[in-house]
């Protein structure tokens, strides 16, 4: 069951302009209880190193949120082989996110400029979450997409922060970098604040698709009405020179 939380507190976390409700599954049973607290442990993971660093933050994230997907399109397409049975789509749209959560990657190195210890940071977190999160797809694909739908949700909450950041002043709302007008068709004169509500949109999207891929492998339907929309992006993510 999905619930949306519109307390005076979370709704206050909801921006004005193209915003995504705040979200959150319910979990039902231990793998969803697993998924949540293992979700809880990288937020508090995060806060510890990063506060209000919203940009460094980001980067760390993403290098993270980037895996699952790759992980669950390779073992998806290893089980359609083996099994000789059509995957319903599910690899496309895992390569995607995959692909969708690189681009966020690219666009907060241009933005936070990482320090090489940020970098060793992310070197042992990609090597670390690989290696966790691949086990736990092949124990138990189902667990793992609920991790992906819980670690969206709190994807959200983080850019809706960072939003306020920006609005209040304590982040500068610097001119979007190229690559992001690239790959989200924006316009010349865009902002980092155009791009944290864009990326934020994906992240809503990345959070109910994962829901829906969970709940699925549990043997309840996949409620696609409840999927956020997602932006528009650049078929080619390349800059041209």
């Amino acid at each position: 069951m999905v619930n949306s939380i519109l307390t005076p507190d979370k709704q206050a976390l909801i921006d004005e302009h193209n915003a995504q409700p705040v979200i959150h599954h319910a979990p039902d049973g231990f793998s969803d209880q697993f998924a949540l607290g293992f979700t809880k442990l990288l937020r508090f993971t995060a806060d510890t190193f990063f506060a209000k660093r919203y940009g460094h933050r980001a980067i760390v994230l993403e290098t993270v949120a980037a895996v699952p997907g790759m992980v669950g399109a390779m073992f998806t397409h290893l089980t359609s082989l083996r099994r000789m049975k059509d995957d319903e789509g599910w690899i496309r749209t895992l390569m995607e996110e995959a692909e969708n959560e690189r681009m966020h990657l690219m666009t907060f190195i241009e933005v936070a400029k990482p320090t090489l210890f940020e970098r060793l940071v992310i070197l042992m977190a990609q090597w670390v979450f690989l290696a966790l999160f691949s086990i736990l797809y092949l124990v138990s694909s189902r667990t793992a997409h609920r991790v992906v739908g819980y670690f969206e949700e709190e994807a959200v909450i983080s850019y809706t922060l960072y939003l306020q950041e920006i609005d209040e002043g304590r982040s500068p709302n610097v001119p979007a970098p190229a690559i992001a007008k690239h790959y989200w068709k924006m316009a010349d004169d865009a902002t980092l604040r155009d791009v944290v509500v864009l990326v934020r949109a994906d992240e809503a999207h990345h959070r109910d698709v994962n829901h829906g891929f969970a709940s699925k492998l549990g043997g309840k339907p996949f409620d696609t009405g409840k999927t956020a929309p997602y932006p528009a992006h650049a078929d080619d993510v390349r800059l041209k020179a």
